[in-house]
């Protein structure tokens, strides 16, 4: 099974992800706040600000201290460096 680092020492399945979405629009954020009440949420950013917000196929919402650019290029295997908003 491969993982991919997604920040902090967390680990996710790129398999399983749906997508990796900015966190300000409304749609999204009422998909956390859903998340949060069902039990599916959970706080991969260790205190940190939510950069990404990953939509898993199990259900689970995944808050991500990673840009969307920064996982995107971990799932294609292009290991990002301690900054992933550099190109």
């Amino acid at each position: 099974m491969k993982l991919i680092n997604i920040g902090f020492g967390s680990y996710v399945s790129p398999d399983r992800i749906i997508a990796a979405v900015d966190p300000e629009s409304n749609p999204i954020k009422r998909i956390v706040s859903q998340g949060k009440e069902s039990g599916r949420l959970i706080d991969a950013t260790y205190g940190r600000k939510t950069k990404t917000v990953l939509i898993m196929d199990s259900g689970h919402v995944i808050l991500c201290p990673l840009t969307p650019e920064g996982v995107s290029q971990r799932v294609a295997g292009k290991a990002g460096g301690s900054n992933d908003d550099e190109e």
